[in-house]
Order: C-alpha cells, then sequence, then structure tokens
C-alpha cells in the first residue's frame, strides 16, 4: 500500500466481543465490529482523525443533521481471500470514496479527501481483520458516513461535520429470490432532487410505500419517475436489470439521470455483461414493457444489483394488482454467471484483472 501521509491515532478496545459473535448466525445489519474510524471537520478542515473502540456519539438536542438532514453515507464490502484466507479483500473502495464526496456536494458539505478515506478504511480493517467472516456467503459489511453536528437550529448549512466508519460481519441480505411491486403512487426522489446521491432522506421517503408494499406480500418495490410513473428506475435496495431475449436493459444513471443512485455493483456488472459478450442497453424502460416481456415469454430475466445484495433475482413483479411470476431461477443462465464472476473476483477465486481488489 502507498504510504500515505495521514496521522491517524489508534485507541485499541480492552476486550473484544468476537467471542460473542457466532458466525453461522450473522443478519445483516445486526453485529459491529470492535472499533470505528472517526474524522472531524471543523475550521475548514478534517482533523482529529482517529480509530476507536465502537461506542454512541454524544449529539445536542439540536444537532443540525437531525433537523435539516445533512446526512450521507456509503456501503461496501470486505471479503476474506479464500486462496489466502489471511488476506482481505475490499471491493472497489476508491469508488466509494469518490461517490461519497458527490453526495456531499450535493448536500453541500465538505468533501473528505480520498485519503482519509483509504487510510482511514486501510487501518480499520487491519486491526479488525478477524471479523471477516470465512462462512460460506457472509462477508464484511463496511458503512462509511457524514452527518452535520452543528449545535444550532438556524436554516443554513453546518460549519461543522463528523465523518466515520463502522464495520459488522454479515450473512446474505435476500436468502430467496425477490418479490418486487411497481410503485405508481408515492416518488422516492425527482429530477433536479438527490436522488443520484446517496443520502439518508432518499431511504426515509422510501419507508412508508416499502411498509405497505410488504403488508401486500412483496420485499421491495420497483421505483417509477416521479412525473408520470411510467419508466423503471430502480429498487429500494438495489438497481435493477432485465433480459429480453438475449439484450439486458437498465435505466440509465448521471450523468442521464439524477433520480438514480449510480451503483459501483451495477458498474461492475455492466462491465463482466460486456465481457460475456451481451447486448447491453442503457435507456429509459417503461413498465408496460417489462409487462407485456412477461406475459409473452420474451423475459427471460430480472436481477437487482446493489453492495447489500450483491445479485438479487426478482421472482415475480406486482402491478396495477396483478402478480407476473418469472422464469424459475434454475433456468437463468445470465445472471448466474454474473453472479458467479463477481463473487468469484470478490472472493479471489477469480484473478481481478480489472483492478477492482484492494488487498489488505
Amino acid at each position: 500500500m502507498q504510504d500515505l501521509a495521514v496521522d491517524i491515532k489508534i485507541t485499541q478496545t480492552e476486550q473484544s466481543r468476537l467471542p460473542q459473535i457466532d458466525f453461522n448466525d450473522i443478519p445483516f445489519g445486526k453485529h459491529y465490529s470492535d472499533h470505528m474510524f472517526v474524522a472531524d471537520y471543523k475550521d475548514g478542515k478534517w482533523q482529529d482523525l482517529r480509530i476507536v473502540p465502537y461506542s454512541d456519539f454524544s449529539l445536542s438536542p439540536t444537532t443540525s443533521a437531525l433537523h435539516y438532514g445533512q446526512a450521507i453515507f456509503e456501503g461496501l464490502k470486505a471479503f476474506r481471500n479464500e486462496k489466502n484466507p489471511k488476506e482481505v479483500l475490499v471491493f472497489r473502495p476508491e469508488d466509494n470514496a469518490l461517490r461519497l464526496n458527490e453526495s456531499a456536494k450535493r448536500m453541500c458539505m465538505p468533501e473528505l479527501p480520498t485519503e482519509i478515506f483509504m487510510q482511514g478504511l486501510h487501518k480499520l480493517l487491519d486491526l479488525d481483520r478477524k471479523w471477516v467472516p470465512d462462512t460460506q456467503g457472509s462477508s464484511l459489511y463496511i458503512r462509511p458516513f457524514m452527518f452535520a453536528t452543528d449545535a444550532f437550529l438556524g436554516m443554513r448549512p453546518s460549519n461543522t461535520y463528523t465523518f466515520a466508519i463502522v464495520t459488522g460481519p454479515a450473512g446474505v441480505y435476500y436468502s430467496k429470490p425477490v418479490n418486487v411491486k411497481v410503485e405508481k403512487e408515492y416518488s422516492r426522489t425527482c429530477a433536479g432532487g438527490t436522488g443520484f446521491a446517496k443520502v439518508a432522506g432518499n431511504y426515509a421517503a422510501s419507508l412508508l410505500p416499502a411498509k405497505l408494499a410488504a403488508e401486500q406480500g412483496y420485499d421491495q418495490l420497483l421505483w417509477t419517475d416521479s412525473s408520470e410513473h411510467k419508466y423503471i428506475e430502480e429498487s429500494g435496495t438495489m438497481n435493477v436489470m432485465f433480459q429480453i431475449n438475449d439484450t439486458i436493459v437498465t435505466a440509465p444513471t448521471v450523468p442521464v439521470e439524477d433520480t438514480i443512485l449510480r451503483s459501483i455493483t451495477r458498474l461492475s456488472v455492466l462491465e463482466i455483461l460486456e465481457g460475456m459478450g451481451l447486448k447491453v442497453e442503457e435507456r429509459r424502460v417503461s413498465v408496460a414493457e417489462i409487462i407485456e416481456a412477461a406475459k409473452n415469454g420474451t423475459l427471460k430475466d430480472a436481477f437487482g444489483t446493489g453492495t447489500a445484495v450483491t445479485i438479487a433475482p426478482i421472482a415475480s413483479i406486482g402491478n396495477d394488482g396483478e402478480k407476473l411470476e418469472l422464469p424459475p431461477v434454475e433456468s437463468r443462465t445470465v445472471s448466474a454467471k454474473v453472479k458467479e464472476t463477481l463473487q468469484g473476483i470478490q472472493r479471489g477465486l477469480i484473478e481481478d484483472t480489472k483492478g477492482w481488489v484492494y488487498r489488505i
């Protein structure tokens, strides 16, 4: 690793919580590793870079993030190298650092130097490397995030911020193919809004419609455009792709479409698909087109892509009260091959020829 000029103070925990974890039962988002990386922004610069035992923050009741929503985050994963278990592999972390700063700019927050992101991440994972699981289908989920910290109720951007990275072992996000519902009443975001950024408020806006869909038996939503609700954008936890005959179609992201998150997993999948020699179209995908393809048998596959889910097959699509079953997962050769390739690279089983893997 390049020697970066970043001074990070490390305070280790007195007693690890690692013995309390059953790595054969690690639900997503429930357990957290021993340490976290923290940095504070004040007086116009990032300072007090530190790795400390995982603990609560102390916040004023008037902390501006609680009132005005200046909060952004990222998500990425680390894996145990299956060919060299002593090595930890992180999938495309530099891209997460860049996307964090795109979100920061949109939310009027200070950008975080990439060297701080990368060095903080490296030292944190090196210290907590025993927390990276080696059980089938598991990984170490990594959550970088930033929030405003001014104790001030005036309506303006905060002058101070905290950036942190926490990690935790996790199993698979979806244990089975997902049922999705086309959402035509509520909107996740709109043109000119914050849809392309990983902003906390985007997810808050999705909770009620997702809850209503869950009550109808659906695992997730297929969000549509806010103006007409005619075009599919993304799902709540993932971007989505459809295989119509031998062509993969997926909605475009920024700079073409600013309402859809630019998923790093999605970008990786597109490269893998193109390497397989498949035709890929990034364009607006209408609900009518997908429903017609599902009915006439030309919709061969549909799946989500994202850090948490990796590749998630879609079992059925609900639209206007009608539920359309998709082909059996066992018959879907394209998404199965993509998943095998992606996870093989992430876990060191397939040679990384693209420079996607960061080694610790």
